[in-house]
């Protein structure tokens, strides 16, 4: 049972670390949905039934269809930015917390009590229903909002077919507009005088 927790922890470690790699921003979140689908199983395993299908549904699910979007939408442009933090200060601190991360993972799983696993089915219907309900609602609201972004304006058919009119162009002379009818009965009066 150890090796499979230090098996999917350096999966995910590897995951995460791929996912910084990446240089395209779609593929860095796919790397981070297996980052957390493999998190959610590590949960699973752990005995937190309950976080495991949070994690699953919402940090696999909801949270990577919103980055695909949300990129889809900005954009897959990288940008060079200089980091703030110097990159041997930042390896020194992401290699301590992964030491303590392993630690704590590991005295964990060796006092870890004898426990009786519960089914998936019975953990995700019967013990946790309402979470399940509210985000699969979530999930609903999520979606539509999405569809509701992406749909095209639908145009009436009355304005399709109005052309706008053309501004005159700064090179050429602007037309003056026609007379009205009260100037046009003054000349007409003006050259009956006459």
């Amino acid at each position: 049972m150890l090796v499979l927790f230090v098996v999917l922890t350096l999966a995910m470690l590897a995951c995460a670390l791929m996912a910084f790699r990446a240089k395209q921003l779609i593929v860095s979140a796919l790397w981070l949905a297996g980052c957390s689908a493999i998190l959610s199983i590590l949960m699973y395993l752990l005995g937190a039934f309950a976080v495991a299908v949070i994690e699953l549904s919402v940090g696999a699910g909801l949270v990577t269809v919103l980055f695909v979007f949300a990129i889809s939408i900005a954009g897959d442009e990288t940008v060079e930015v200089k980091s703030i933090i110097p990159r041997p200060i930042a390896l020194i601190v992401s290699l301590v917390s992964i030491v303590l991360l392993a630690f704590m993972t590991i005295s964990s799983l060796v006092s870890l009590p004898a426990t009786t696993e519960a089914s998936f089915s019975e953990v995700l219907w019967q013990q946790r229903g309402l979470d399940m309900l509210v985000q699969s609602g979530l999930l609903f609201a999520a979606v539509v909002g999405m569809l509701a972004l992406l749909s095209e304006a639908k145009v009436p058919a009355k304005e399709k077919q109005a052309v706008p009119a053309k501004e005159p162009q700064a090179s050429q002379p602007a037309v003056k507009p026609a007379a009205t009818t009260a100037t046009r009965a003054a000349h007409a009066t003006h050259e009956v005088k006459a």
